[in-house]
């Protein structure tokens, strides 16, 4: 996508138009950003009409300008002696309702532009979970894939190196998110702990024998599936019997699969960066385990999947095609779980065509603005991303707290706390649209629920 196919709609007022404006003089060349920003400000046209304070304090300028960026020189060594040099970003966008928090990202793709579109939407999401976390998120164009383990714990060790002096338990929190799981976290905490003499909960995602908590794992793949079964019961429906679209193939592809599983529903698709398998059988509990082997040990290719499994067909990614046709199999349920932008306007088409009606976003932003706007207009069950994919960062929260405690609570504990955590994300996100004039539009709803707790945060701790 570029910045100029980010056409604003007709109806968008003047005020959101100039807000735009002056975002992409000051950010160009950051069209997720862009993209990002302009979702949320649609919807908080219809809050300005109500609280015109917010309009006086600046508090929109405010809230899309980070309140700090961080970049920084990664250099490390390979296992040839090779001194190899990446980038390394923190983005600290909004601290008024409690510490940073927010992955960190370590993908060949990984840009200013990219983070500062994750941070913005980490801040909203946060402040869904009801949890008291402020919105930040970094990373590093470091690709760990065909890396060594010795070759990812020297690039995590020089990372947090100087990272380590920007964060802390009461100050920013980082996690994992794409390429950073549980080896990267360890390696990234081992690190800080030796540059500060602390152990303290820095970092989630940890190990469970070292401040993790359980279910963290599987948090945001099942807080996904949890949004979509609470968006179908306000129709009286259950995911029992549907068949499910899931993109993806790491940890949120995986346990929203699990939790598909579970609750009687039929996952038939997973997918890479190299194509995708099409399971008209349904991706069972057994298969699902080879997926986890595969893919969390032996860090192969989902290809190996239809090699493996009689009657599975695999597509390979093709760049020429304007559209992912893992998007194109007749199904009732979709989970995009693979990365932003994944869905476009034609997929979004296919979709709708193929009698999807519930779409629980567990990747970031997954679909183009033009894509939501079909949704919206279709009236389908959509759960955007920082409201259906907040159970990660929720469960992060929990793990803070555990650590804050010095207790570790069971499974079962956190499982429950992560339902009703999504199930009080879904009722503030239906009662905001509803309060504001928009029923059943669950991204007006999630915008400006999550906007409100922070703004009034800002207007009570003053000109910050």
């Amino acid at each position: 996508m570029t910045v100029q196919e980010l056409e604003l709609p007709v109806t968008t007022s003047s005020f959101v138009r100039d807000l735009m404006a002056d975002l992409k003089a000051k950010n160009p060349g950051e069209p997720e950003f862009h993209q990002a920003v302009l979702e949320v400000v649609e919807s908080l046209d219809l809050v300005l009409e109500r609280r015109p304070e917010y309009r006086s304090h600046g508090i929109i300028e405010r809230f899309v300008e980070p309140e700090r960026v961080l970049m920084f020189r990664v250099p490390w060594q390979d296992d040839q002696g090779r001194v190899q040099v990446n980038r390394g970003f923190r983005i600290q966008m909004n601290s008024a309702i409690g510490p940073y928090k927010g992955g960190l990202r370590f993908h060949a793709s990984v840009n200013l532009g990219i983070l500062k579109f994750l941070a913005f939407e980490q801040v909203l999401k946060n402040s869904l979970t009801t949890l008291p976390m402020g919105g930040g998120k970094g990373g590093s164009d470091f690709d760990p894939k065909g890396k060594s383990d010795n070759e990812v714990m020297h690039f995590c060790q020089s990372f947090m190196t100087e990272l380590a002096r920007h964060i802390g338990p009461d100050t920013d929190v980082p996690a994992g998110d794409i390429g950073v799981g549980g080896r990267e976290i360890g390696y990234l905490f081992g690190q800080y702990k030796r540059l500060r003499n602390e152990f303290t909960g820095v970092l989630t995602g940890k190990g469970l024998n070292w401040g993790g908590s359980l279910i963290r794992p599987e948090a945001t793949g099942y807080g996904s599936v949890y949004f979509a079964s609470e968006m179908l019961a306000t129709r009286n429906e259950t995911l029992k019997g549907k068949v499910c679209l899931v993109s993806g193939s790491g940890n949120v592809a995986q346990y929203t699969v699990e939790k598909l599983n579970q609750l009687g529903a039929k996952a038939v698709t997973l997918s890479d960066s190299d194509g995708y398998i099409y399971d008209e059988a349904g991706i069972t509990p057994e298969k699902l385990q080879f997926v986890m082997d595969l893919k969390n040990v032996r860090r192969g290719r989902i290809k190996e999947y239809a090699d493996k499994f009689k009657g599975v067909v695999y597509a390979p990614h093709d760049p020429r095609l304007d559209t992912n046709q893992l998007w194109n199999h007749k199904a009732q349920c979709a989970f995009p779980s693979a990365t932003q932008n994944e869905i476009n306007a034609k997929d979004a088409a296919n979709l709708l065509k193929n009698g999807v009606y519930v779409v629980s976003e567990g990747a970031n932003m997954p679909t183009v603005l033009a894509g939501v706007h079909q949704f919206l207009d279709a009236k389908i069950l959509y759960g955007p991303a920082k409201a259906a994919n907040a159970g990660g960062v929720a469960t992060s929260g929990l793990e803070m707290s555990q650590n804050s405690m010095r207790l570790s609570w069971t499974r079962e504990e956190v499982d429950d706390r992560l339902h009703k955590i999504m199930k009080a994300i879904h009722k503030n996100c239906r009662d905001t649209a509803e309060a504001f004039g928009t029923p059943g539009n669950y991204v007006n709803g999630a915008n400006i629920a999550g906007f409100l707790k922070v703004a009034d945060a800002m207007m009570d701790q003053g000109l910050v």
